[in-house]
């Protein structure tokens, strides 16, 4: 069986194909703006094509160069919604056209030689953090955690500092629900740390730092509805985390019970919630599956309800290993990527059970789905396709959960995380 998506060589992290050491820089970013426009000529730059409304071809973008980066296309104004993405290559900026999901270059590639994979955006979109998937930084066995702040109008970034993730090759991370904290799993290293976020956006050392043991490979971690309790995925040992947090200093403490254990090879990858906090679902790595959880928010524990295959029948698993999970806006649907049969999988959601049922899949229109993201208005869905290098943009049929390509793709160097930020200012 072929699972060359994440692997641990002489214990040490080479993440998704990547491994190396880094050097943590605290202090703002500097350099000179990118120009604006002719970025394609820099040779790092990105394209965007489709079809548009005549049935032509839809002009190409660039993403410019430098810390501040300029736009490429300027084909979108300064208010639309805006779109960050990570990877191997860095960070890149675009402004979205929430219509079709064309993207116009703003900025990027920021900090490639950190190796920035995963992405997150506070509640209130002023900051953005980064894990920096390495195994060792400034001396230190450990990845890091970089802070940038995001520029109100332009939606640019500029690095604020950054921290010890507290662990190998970090996968993941997220806010907790205040925006107070940052929560990161760290695969190579089997443990979970909590950040603290300062005034102006710069993080602290941890607050918080919980270790599972090297072979656990954590990967996920992430709070609940109400802010009380944390979890973290780890595929290493087929097992959920359960934690109580301390939302006031960011510590965490095992739960009571401590962990929900699957069958093994199954790698529990990613944990999502439903909007009601009723339920939750997690995507199953190894075993191609996604688990419907209840969830019980006074004791902050999860129960596995049922289970459900992410390929379609007579689909052999083999060469498939899953990657990302979202819940549709409404509730109504769940999504989960196939990196291998390189789909999306749909399912509709009982709303009195919380249970899944087969909706059907899409084509990523790529290769390799690490991830993607459901826009806010429930329309629009955006898949990073890692190996074959670009982001594909999808209309959501809000009434079937179907996925319809819109035609615009646009080429950006192994993304591994795509983000939808609404406008800014909003």
């Amino acid at each position: 069986m072929q699972r060359t998506f994440l692997c641990l060589v002489a214990g040490l992290w080479l993440g998704c194909g990547r491994a190396g050491a880094g050097t943590a820089n605290n202090g703002a970013t500097t350099g000179t703006s990118g120009s604006g426009g002719d970025s394609m000529s820099q040779g790092n730059g990105t394209t965007s094509t489709g079809t548009g409304g005549n049935g032509s071809s839809a002009s190409s973008t660039g993403a410019g160069t430098g810390t501040g980066g300029g736009a490429g296309g300027g084909a979108q104004p300064t208010g639309a919604p805006l779109v960050y993405v990570g990877g191997h290559e860095g960070i890149y900026v675009f402004r979205l056209d929430d219509a079709d999901g064309a993207l116009s270059a703003v900025q990027g590639p920021l900090d490639a030689e950190m190796n920035p994979t995963f992405l997150a955006v506070d509640p209130a979109r002023q900051r953005l953090f980064a894990v920096n998937e390495l195994s060792e930084v400034d001396g230190e066995m450990s990845g890091a955690v970089s802070a940038f702040r995001i520029h109100p109008q332009a939606g640019t970034l500029e690095l604020i500092n950054r921290v010890s993730s507290k662990g190998q090759g970090p996968a993941h991370l997220s806010t907790d629900r205040s925006g107070r904290f940052v929560l990161v799993a760290n695969y190579g290293g089997g443990t979970a740390a909590v950040l603290p976020v300062g005034q102006e956006g710069a993080l602290g050392q941890a607050a918080s730092e919980v270790s599972f043991g090297r072979r656990t490979r954590s990967h996920h971690a992430v709070t609940d509805p109400a802010n009380g309790f944390a979890f973290v995925t780890n595929l290493g040992s087929n097992a959920i985390a359960q934690l109580t947090f301390d939302a006031e200093t960011g510590r965490m403490e095992p739960n009571d019970p401590p962990a929900l254990s699957f069958s093994a090879g199954t790698a529990p990858r990613h944990l999502e919630f439903h909007p009601n906090g009723r339920f939750a679902y997690v995507i199953n790595e190894s075993a191609d599956s996604i688990t419907t959880l209840s969830y019980d928010p006074s004791r902050g524990t999860l129960s596995a309800l049922d289970t459900v295959s992410t390929l379609p029948d007579g689909v052999s698993g083999e060469e498939n290993a899953c990657a990302e999970i979202q819940v549709s806006p409404s509730g109504k649907f769940v999504y989960g990527s196939n990196r291998g049969h390189d789909s999306i999988a749909i399912f509709a959601v009982d709303p009195e059970r919380g249970t899944l049922t087969p909706a059907g899949h899409a084509s990523t229109r790529g290769k390799t789905p690490r991830h993607f993201q459901i826009a806010k208005t429930g329309k629009l869905l955006l898949v990073a396709n890692q190996d074959s290098g670009n982001i594909v943009a999808f209309h959501v049929d809000e009434a079937t959960g179907a996925l319809e390509p819109t035609g615009r793709v646009t080429e950006v160097p192994e993304p591994t995380y795509v983000g939808i930020v609404a406008e800014l200012g909003r």
